[in-house]
């Protein structure tokens, strides 16, 4: 385990990082809007499943092998980007009257997948783990690994609670606006700009050199 200072020195970058505007935020707030809390909260939950996911294979060692291959960074940018062009797409299409206001658990299934393709479809997200993990990681503590794995999972229980504790924030503005054809159509081109700007930031990203 990491010794105490860059535990909290990890913890403090944690949160910081959280609270500065991001995809991950926007894709939650935006659920919430459209949906209520229950969809915020399983975007929330699908969030953290992709940066668990992304902890094991920076721990593993294969981020750093799918990033070596030059056209992966952009591969998974593109999908990315058209995986978000399709969601707005969707949410335009849906007639005003079968949005949902109380999500059923098919719909919230839905949501979870995709929170967890949407992160993982981000090459920059599976960077950012690659990046910051390690500069907390304590050499001479034990295993590198395992180090890596405690704190992937760190903080991903830390997003988990702060995405969550957005969400129902966000959903309680859902109660109000949810009512009328007006509004919930207001919230799917809500939703579609949301996702649309994603798509263009995801798409004007550049690989590292």
């Amino acid at each position: 385990m990491p010794d105490a200072t860059n535990l909290y020195l990890f913890i403090v970058a944690a949160l910081l990082l959280l609270i500065v505007p991001g995809p991950n935020m926007a894709f939650v707030t935006s659920h919430a809007l459209a949906h209520g809390w229950r969809a915020s909260l399983a975007a929330a939950l699908g969030i953290t499943m992709a940066d668990m996911l992304m902890t094991v294979m920076v721990s593993a060692g294969l981020g750093a092998l799918v990033m070596s291959w030059a056209p992966a960074f952009d591969l998974l940018r593109w999908a990315g980007a058209c995986y978000l062009m399709w969601l707005a797409w969707q949410a335009l299409k849906t007639p005003p009257g079968d949005t949902d206001t109380q999500p059923t658990q098919a719909s919230l299934r839905k949501i979870f997948v995709r929170a967890t393709l949407n992160s993982l479809l981000n090459p920059k997200a599976l960077l950012f783990f690659m990046v910051f993990l390690p500069q907390f990681v304590t050499i001479g503590a034990g295993s590198v690994t395992l180090q890596l794995m405690f704190l992937g999972l760190l903080l991903s229980l830390i997003a988990l609670a702060f995405h969550s504790l957005l969400g129902l924030c966000a959903g309680r503005l859902h109660g109000r606006l949810r009512t009328g054809m007006i509004s919930k159509r207001l919230g799917a081109y809500g939703f579609a700009a949301v996702m649309t700007v994603l798509a263009a930031r995801l798409l004007m990203i550049n690989r590292p050199v």
